[in-house]
């Protein structure tokens, strides 16, 4: 069955598209984070980020990068941020998040972990 965003890129279900090039397609996030929430996405459906071949991984980057630099001139924000977290929608995408203080988006306590790990021993067993 195909990804909504599939189906956003056959044109069956519509998007406020604010970029696009033959292999990808930019459109705002319907639940946006911020204000000029932007997603990225591939046209082929990629299910996994660093499962797709390095050429299609760095172009999906370079057209995040096309989109970012859209957004800031265009918005008159200080950064574009971006986040991959892989879960939501079984489709590649790279949300940018337009922003000029990281408050505007996530309080950072939120993202460190109560309990943290011995980060001698994690990093030993990582390299090993």
């Amino acid at each position: 069955m195909a990804s909504i965003f599939s189906r956003i890129v056959a044109g069956e279900i519509p998007c406020h598209k604010v970029w696009e090039d033959d292999h990808h397609l930019a459109f705002l996030d319907i639940n946006p984070w911020v204000e000029g929430h932007t997603l990225v996405i591939p046209k082929r459906e990629h299910d996994y980020l660093f499962d797709m071949d390095d050429d299609a991984y760095a172009q999906l980057h370079l057209a995040a990068k096309q989109v970012a630099a859209l957004l800031k001139a265009k918005l008159g924000c200080k950064r574009v941020c971006t986040m991959v977290i892989g879960y939501e929608v079984p489709h590649v995408h790279i949300h940018l998040l337009p922003t000029n203080r990281i408050t505007e988006f996530a309080n950072p306590a939120e993202f460190q972990m109560k309990n943290k790990p011995d980060l001698a021993a994690l990093a030993k067993r990582l390299s090993s």
